[in-house]
């Protein structure tokens, strides 16, 4: 690579990141209103009682997503709009959760778990998850809440585990000659402070926050799965497992498809073969099957000048503490 060429990729990502950075978008809608309601398409036709598929992907936040050309709900808001309609819709006797989530921040994830629960018990719905490329961490969390889980045989999932994010840019302040003067009403104010590195005691304590997090997250897995002891110890140290070894270990109750996963939800509420099986999107898509997770036919008035997978690798997950595969996050 040249010299020159090199230099046009740096100016041009440092032009995408400037853009895409919060209060840098310009507000120009390219594509039409975001806010287009959600309406009922179908996947397939009959008669009777129906079957909704709600896709879970990405990151799941409570944050608005920001891109080039404003914002758009976060994934749980999209997710809960989904519930809250099909809540209104007594047809609706089953949900399919077509969750493909690396997790995200640990009050988003227990927000929409949660609000799975509460959606079953008002409408007395039936809810299958199923586990597409990777449903770790707070995607896995969010399934817990599901009647059955399905998984692919191909899924990534489990890393039952909370992890504490936070950029530290002391090494690169000290580089370049840069101090923060910080005037604190108390010794630990600036805890998790990106600009100093952290005290043993500061260490500690965010330790007990993460303990206090996961024993929540475990004692969901050990009340929706009934694992106990050695085997809730065995998913306790957060690997990953793979669709067959979620099955061994307790975490799903089937491998399979999304076929599969719909016969278990017309099962679960005594419907035919041959009943509706629908989306809520905000636009028709033609051609549509249930693996399809996009709501609008054009494309997101949030744009971004880089490929989505390209726009996380140059940026990492929000601070905080999270219910997240952090590898899952790049992909």
């Amino acid at each position: 690579m040249t010299r020159r060429l090199s230099v046009r990729l740096l100016c041009c990502v440092f032009a995408a990141l400037l853009l895409s950075a919060p209060g840098c978008a310009p507000r120009v809608s390219l594509f039409g209103p975001a806010s287009d309601p959600l309406r009922e398409y179908a996947l397939a036709e009959g008669a009777g009682g129906k079957v909704l598929v709600v896709h879970v992907n990405g990151f799941l936040g409570l944050s608005p997503r920001r891109g080039l050309t404003g914002e758009r709900p976060g994934e749980v808001q999209e997710v809960l709009a989904r519930l809250k309609r099909a809540a209104g819709d007594p047809d609706i006797k089953a949900v399919v959760l077509a969750i493909n989530s690396p997790g995200g921040t640990v009050t988003a994830s227990d927000v929409l778990y949660s609000e799975i629960m509460r959606y079953k018990e008002k409408s007395g719905a039936k809810v299958v998850a199923c586990l597409l490329d990777v449903a770790a961490s707070g995607g896995y969390y969010a399934a817990a809440a599901a009647d059955r889980i399905v998984a692919h045989p191909t899924t990534l999932t489990g890393s039952i585990g909370t992890i504490f994010i936070r950029p530290d840019v002391a090494g690169l302040m000290d580089l370049v000659g840069i101090r923060a003067e910080v005037s604190k009403s108390g010794r630990l104010k600036d805890m998790g402070s990106p600009l100093r590195a952290s005290t043993e005691e500061e260490r500690d304590l965010l330790r007990k926050i993460i303990e206090n997090h996961n024993a929540r997250f475990l004692s969901v897995v050990s009340e929706r799965r009934a694992l106990t002891g050695e085997r809730l110890a065995a998913v306790a140290d957060a690997r990953i497992f793979t669709g067959p070894q979620a099955l061994q270990a307790g975490l799903v109750d089937e491998v399979g498809y999304m076929e599969d996963a719909l016969a278990e939800a017309r099962k679960l509420a005594q419907l035919p073969e041959d009943c509706p099986v629908v989306v809520y999107r905000r636009a028709e898509q033609y051609d549509d099957t249930p693996y399809n997770a996009v709501s609008s036919a054009a494309p997101a008035a949030t744009a971004s000048l880089l490929p989505e997978g390209a726009a996380r690798a140059l940026s990492l997950p929000p601070a905080g503490f999270h219910y997240l595969w952090a590898l899952g996050y790049f992909q």
